[in-house]
């Protein structure tokens, strides 16, 4: 049996919001697997932020642009947050974003070997940033939108400069409708997005290994009941995950749109648009979301060093 350690139960106590010592069993339970310990405790009612992502813990920006019908996000990581405020480095995401949107590229490596505004790579670019600021960066991530018709739109939550923050979001609408009433409705579910964190557009799209794990664990909690009246528990829970999950089936949180869904709102847009309109995609990126970052004991530290064992 694996050993269950202070320093898991306090994971998973964030992770899910449950007691410390309902960790420590669900740890337990399942021989020290995080995964499984969330389902234990969601199955006995005792979790209460299940779909809460992986601490964020990386300092940097996520940057955005977007021009017309097309638009690039882009996250890279530093060490600091005190490298955020540099404007060197914000000029560095910036100009990575750009290099981005112009060549269509959401693979990384591609993104690094591409020509960089000024001479050499964007990678050489990187390279000489860290070499003039002093600390460690890398490009993470990137992904591009874009609709053949219509606008992409753009948001950033704690935004540093323009276009640069802590969360950024692209939107696709496709429509031949009014650029500007298209732009606005962009900016507005953008923003919608950078609050709740969907996982898909709509149900289609969501990853079938979610969707499976959603029902076991659906169905593990009304363990016992007729089997007819267990599909029918499961398949009215799965609708309820799918209002929490997915895009079109969200209630807006915007006061005007009280009580309407995203997919609602996008339908009576299409008055002031001229035209239909279509939601085609998002993307959202948080900074650091899923990368854990090591805790350091500062008095430790200083004393290791005082020892000389640093």
């Amino acid at each position: 049996m694996a050993t269950v350690t202070a320093a898991m139960v306090k994971d998973l106590r964030e992770k899910t919001g449950a007691g410390m010592m309902d960790c420590k069993t669900a740890l337990n339970e399942v021989d020290g697997d995080v995964e499984a310990a969330i389902d234990w405790l969601r199955k006995k009612g005792l979790s209460k932020a299940a779909k809460k992502s992986g601490r964020v813990a990386a300092e940097g920006l996520v940057a955005v642009a977007t021009r017309g019908a097309q638009g690039a996000v882009v996250e890279v990581n530093s060490e600091t947050d005190f490298v955020a405020r540099n404007e060197e480095f914000q000029a560095l995401v910036r100009a990575i974003a750009l290099v981005a949107l112009e060549k269509g590229l959401s693979d990384v490596e591609a993104i690094k070997g591409t020509h960089y505004p000024g001479g050499g790579t964007v990678a050489d670019a990187i390279a000489n940033a860290v070499a003039t600021i002093g600390e460690n960066m890398t490009l993470r991530r990137a992904a591009t939108l874009g609709v053949e018709h219509g606008v992409v739109g753009h948001y950033v939550h704690n935004a540093v400069s323009e276009g640069l923050g802590k969360i950024g979001v692209l939107v696709a609408l496709e429509s031949k409708g009014d650029a500007d009433a298209l732009s606005g409705l962009a900016r507005l579910i953008a923003l919608h997005v950078a609050a709740t964190a969907p996982l898909a557009l709509d149900p289609s799209q969501l990853d079938p290994a979610v969707v499976a794990r959603e029902k076991a664990v659906l169905a593990d909690k009304n363990a016992g009941k007729p089997a007819n009246v267990l599909e029918k528990i499961v398949e009215s829970g799965l609708k309820t995950y799918y209002k929490e999950v997915c895009l079109i089936e969200q209630p807006s949180i915007h006061a005007e749109h009280a009580n309407k869904t995203i997919g609602q709102v996008v339908k009576e847009a299409e008055k002031a648009a001229g035209a239909p309109v279509a939601l085609k995609g998002f993307v959202r990126y948080a900074l650091g979301e899923g990368i854990e970052k090591q805790e350091s004991d500062f008095a430790a530290e200083v004393a290791a060093a005082a020892s000389g064992q640093l």
